[in-house]
């Protein structure tokens, strides 16, 4: 199996394993469970994210590279006296990106009840309003896939207030090498250092530095990756996604760095040494500006640490809604990634 295969089989387990913002645990623990097999060193931090070390030649000054496993979501807010439920969402989504998406709710007890996200007024035979209305949270809700006409048919099954919502990711690998699916932001990215690391140990590659890869959990909300960082980490490298649209040069087919995004400037030392790594190794890219968008790399500066910051990742179209990339963007990642780790430090 090629590590191209070994990185769409990975991702396709993170994507199928539901992980809002606030309830990662079981996807943390697939890939912590992944790195022990490999006996890379783990820890949790408190927040439940997780750190694997692979110690370098220099273990004086250390990298450290990010990506998060938490996806977008939603909470029961509430239960409707009709039975459906009214929900509050997690992350940066929109309403419209999930109307008519099948989801799942997460009781207290585990428990996975399905349903569908719909607009109150969805019927054009009953509801005028049926196009109009606004897709907000006032108009859309679920509908559970149980027998359920009242607030207490609804609790009887044990919903309640405050458990979690996800949404069916719908992936699907294309034979034209597109890869289609909610949350490729950012479990791609998680799934290309899960790889990436087990080619390292594999093949008993040392890395120039000691070298932390943290994956966290809380970044669709703003923070999953400013603490944490040790004290020798000098760059520190968030990996996740290349924004796509209007005035974008980020595409599907190539890796994007990240000159600036809504939190300012990258490190500009380091962003040109990653546009001359992909120069040498002939590893096709583009540098973008993210205007709505913040990483894990961000939210570390803005915590006050001492780091050399950056960002890079695949072009991914339509984010935070269904999304897509393409095995090429995959590959140059991946190899841009793979000469970073093994390249000097900027500074």
């Amino acid at each position: 199996m090629t590590q191209k295969s070994r990185i769409i089989q990975t991702l396709q387990t993170l994507i199928n394993t539901p992980s809002p913002s606030g309830n990662t645990d079981r996807v943390i623990r697939f890939v912590e469970e992944r790195f022990e097999s490999l006996g890379i060193e783990t820890k949790r931090n408190r927040k439940g994210g997780l750190i694997a070390t692979i110690p370098g030649k220099n273990d004086r000054e250390h990298r450290m590279l990010t990506a998060h496993v938490d996806t977008l979501g939603a909470m029961v807010k509430e239960i409707k006296p009709s039975g459906r439920l009214k929900i509050d969402l997690i992350g940066g989504f929109k309403f419209n990106a999930i109307e008519g998406e099948y989801c799942e709710v997460e009781t207290q007890d585990g428990t996975v009840i399905t349903g569908t996200t719909l607009m109150h007024q969805t019927s054009v035979h009953v509801y005028k309003d049926a196009g109009s209305a606004e897709r907000n949270q006032a108009n859309m809700e679920i509908r559970l896939d149980a027998k359920v006409k009242s607030a207490d048919d609804v609790r009887a099954l044990g919903i309640e207030v405050g458990d979690f919502v996800s949404f069916d990711p719908r992936f699907q690998v294309l034979d034209t090498g597109y890869i289609k699916s909610r949350h490729l932001d950012d479990k791609l990215s998680v799934a290309i250092l899960m790889e990436l690391l087990k080619t390292v140990n594999e093949e008993g590659i040392t890395l120039p530095y000691t070298t932390h890869v943290l994956i966290s959990n809380n970044e669709e909300i703003g923070y999953g990756g400013n603490s944490n960082i040790p004290q020798e980490v000098v760059e520190y490298l968030a990996v996740d996604m290349g924004a796509m649209g209007d005035g974008q040069m980020t595409d599907e087919h190539t890796v994007s760095i990240c000159a600036k995004d809504a939190s300012g400037p990258y490190h500009l030392g380091l962003r040109r040494h990653l546009t001359s790594l992909a120069k040498s190794n002939d590893i096709p890219y583009k540098v973008d500006l993210y205007p709505y968008y913040g990483s894990d790399a961000s939210a570390a500066i803005r915590s006050g640490h001492d780091i050399v910051h950056g960002l890079l990742g695949a072009g991914i179209d339509s984010s935070h809604a269904y999304e897509r990339t393409h095995l090429e963007s995959i590959d140059a990642t991946a190899k841009l990634l793979w000469a970073y780790m093994q390249s000097e430090m900027v500074i």
